[in-house]
C-alpha cells in the first residue's frame, strides 16, 4: 500500500514538473517583443528626417547605443548627435529604458523636455515592427514623446519613428539607423 501510495505521488509530482517546465518555455508577448528589441544591441547611426522641421533634417548623422543591462532585462537606448561629446549641458542625449513589466513591455523615455513618458509596445505580426503607445507621463505633459515604432529591415538596419507632441502639435522624427559595429 506505502509503495502505491509513493508510487502515485511520485507520477504527480513528475506530471507537476513536466506541467512547469512548459509553463516555463511559453513566453509572452512581452517577451518576445522584448528579445526582438535586444537583438539590436549595439553601435548605430544614420540621419533624421524631420517633416515638419526640414532645418532639422539632412545635417550631422545620428549616433544610438543599445546595450542589454541588469542582467539581460533593460535595454538601455542613447541617443546624440554623432560626432559630439557626451556634455548634458550642451547637446541633446535622451536616455531610452525598454523592459518587461508583467505581461507588458515598457519603454521610459528620459526625455530632454524634463519629463519621462512611459509607453506599452506591441509587436506586429510578421516580427518586424515593436509599436509604442503612451500610456502616462511623468512630469510636463506640454511638449513630450508621445509615440514610437521600431521597425527591423535585417539584422545591421532598423528604422525608428518618434512623435514628440509640442503642445497638441505632432512632430515625426524617422531615423534610418545602420549598424557602426
Amino acid at each position: 500500500m506505502k509503495s502505491r501510495i509513493a508510487l502515485s505521488l511520485l507520477f504527480v509530482l513528475i506530471g507537476a514538473a513536466a506541467f512547469a517546465a512548459d509553463t516555463a518555455a511559453i513566453q509572452t508577448d512581452a517577451q518576445k517583443s522584448f528579445d526582438k528589441m535586444k537583438t539590436l544591441a549595439g553601435e548605430w547611426e544614420g540621419p533624421v528626417t524631420v517633416a515638419e522641421m526640414p532645418e532639422m533634417s539632412g545635417g550631422k548623422p545620428m549616433h544610438l547605443t543599445l546595450r542589454v543591462t541588469s542582467r539581460g532585462h533593460v535595454l538601455v537606448h542613447e541617443f546624440q548627435e554623432a560626432g559630439t561629446p557626451l556634455d548634458a549641458t550642451k547637446y541633446d542625449h535622451p536616455v531610452t529604458m525598454l523592459y518587461v513589466d508583467g505581461e507588458q513591455l515598457t519603454l521610459v523615455h528620459y526625455c530632454d523636455a524634463g519629463n519621462r513618458p512611459r509607453m506599452t509596445g506591441k509587436m506586429s505580426p510578421d516580427g518586424k515592427t515593436v509599436d509604442f503607445e503612451l500610456k502616462d507621463i511623468s512630469g510636463s505633459t506640454e511638449h513630450h514623446m508621445h509615440h514610437s515604432v521600431f521597425t527591423v529591415i535585417d539584422a545591421n538596419h532598423h528604422t525608428e519613428d518618434w512623435t514628440f507632441m509640442m503642445n497638441d502639435k505632432p512632430i515625426h522624427a524617422h531615423f534610418d539607423l545602420h549598424r557602426a559595429n
